[in-house]
């Protein structure tokens, strides 16, 4: 693979190629904006073709102040100035996106070490295993800025976790931690550090390169079309949509500083429809 092509991404391969590692490391904590969504739509494209069998993805960041980090969040400042029908534009954009990774023929193993909220959350849908450090944070705190997580988190973070829980972290924006993350099955396994869960992840990723290369991506694709997820991601699309129309997310945007201070923006009325 041509890791030239890659913007924000650290992307190198191992295993003789068979193996490909995305190793995070840009901006402030990893947010995710156009840039990296650019990054991710050329990944998935790559590994349609690209002879690798599996996908590796962690974060070794860390803060000014140590805090470890998987992915912060969307860039929500890059929207700042943005129309309504840009924003619905970009949203739809890394929607789709993820949905590439989703269905990328590759076995895809995430080792999350430190926070993972919105759109950090939202992409361990794309993965097909997850294994959390104990420093790992989970939440989803869209709705107290005004809009539905947009890049699966509302249609499909439900099939993984179960109806109530999805409704209780999109609905609260409470975070939580490893162990609750693993008791409600939002990670498959955890781990006793971020070495220990890449020596995890790199045991599973060597017994899929042992297999047909075929039967693993038809088993996967199989397994996927199965489930099926066109109809709830227009259904997703349409709660963002109503955020925008309504001016929710207009309003979260302006008061975005002052909601991570704690604040609250001035809302509209509750509209339905």
């Amino acid at each position: 693979m041509d890791t030239s092509q890659f913007q924000s991404l650290k992307v190198s391969s191992e295993d003789n190629g068979r193996r490909i590692v995305v190793a995070l490391d840009h901006g402030r904590a990893n947010e995710m904006g156009s840039v990296e969504i650019g990054d991710w739509e050329r990944l998935a494209q790559a590994l349609e073709t690209d002879p690798a069998r599996t996908l590796l993805t962690y974060s070794a960041r860390r803060t000014a102040k140590g805090t470890a980090v998987f992915i912060a969040g969307a860039n929500v400042t890059e929207r700042a100035e943005w129309s309504p029908d840009q924003v619905r534009t970009h949203v739809a954009r890394q929607r789709a996106a993820l949905a590439g990774v989703r269905r990328a023929p590759v076995f895809h193993v995430a080792v999350v070490d430190g926070v993972a909220l919105g759109w950090g959350t939202e992409f361990l849908l794309t993965c097909d295993y997850r294994i959390a450090a104990p420093s790992a944070q989970f939440g989803l705190p869209e709705t107290g800025l005004g809009i539905v997580p947009g890049a699966g988190g509302t249609a499909e973070l439900w099939s993984v976790v179960g109806v109530n829980q999805a409704l209780r972290l999109g609905m609260t924006g409470e975070t939580i931690d490893a162990q609750e993350a693993l008791r409600i099955g939002l990670v498959e396994e955890t781990c006793a550090s971020l070495d220990a869960g890449l020596a995890r992840a790199r045991a599973l990723t060597d017994k899929v390169a042992r297999r047909s290369p075929t039967a693993v991506v038809a088993f996967k694709r199989g397994v996927l079309d199965a489930v099926g997820a066109s109809e709830r991601a227009a259904i997703e699309s349409a709660a963002y949509d109503l955020c925008v129309e309504t001016g929710e997310a207009a309003r979260g945007r302006a008061a975005f500083k002052d909601i991570l201070a704690g604040g609250e923006a001035p809302w509209g009325p509750k509209k339905l429809a």
